[in-house]
């Protein structure tokens, strides 16, 4: 057996870009390949279903990377929670390349995506509002007030990316973020 040629995180890393960047009907098979360091016949061998699957595969790489660097933060309950919201927007704000990169649950919400996708952009969206809303009720928020806070913040999050990347100023989402501070203080 041969040995990979990219290892996996590179190549979700790669992979992902393309599609934050094109969305799901924009990007092609040859723009997959070629950010993902394979070639084309490499790529269906790892993912026999073609895009479809690579984009279901990314999801969950994004998911799970959310899991482990800022939603499990937001219900660590050994750390208080000025502290867990902190490291977590420190998580976003890398997450999103300091506001430059494209959102990938945005650039799947086109209507034709969400017929393929939208059982799972509505799970992350929803596992981000539970984090959240855990957030709120340490710091002392009733369960409705803590939603509305957590949904709050994930429109302030997705809506300053977008404004940020079409007016061209990376210092709104920066704002953002200290806006998301504020509003839990």
């Amino acid at each position: 057996m041969r040995p990979q040629k990219v290892n996996d995180q590179d190549l979700l890393e790669g992979l992902m870009s393309v599609i934050r960047s094109k969305g799901y009907d924009g990007s092609s098979l040859n723009d997959l390949a070629g950010s993902s360091g394979l070639q084309k016949a490499s790529l269906y061998h790892r993912f026999p279903n073609g895009k479809k699957e690579i984009t279901s595969v990314v999801l969950d790489y994004v998911e799970k990377w959310a899991a482990d660097n800022i939603l499990s933060l937001l219900s660590d309950t050994k750390i208080k929670p000025v502290e867990r919201l902190e490291k977590a927007l420190i998580n976003i704000d890398l997450l999103y390349g300091r506001g430059e990169k494209t959102c990938i649950l945005r650039a799947l919400t086109m209507d034709s995506n969400l017929e393929l996708f939208g059982k799972q952009l509505n799970q992350i969206m929803t596992q981000w509002i539970t984090g959240f809303s855990t957030l709120g009720i340490a710091f002392g928020l009733s369960e409705s007030d803590a939603k509305n806070k957590a949904e709050q913040t994930l429109i302030l999050i997705q809506g300053s990316l977008i404004v940020s990347k079409a007016t061209s100023d990376l210092s709104l989402f920066q704002k953002t973020l200290t806006s998301i501070r504020m509003m839990y203080s």
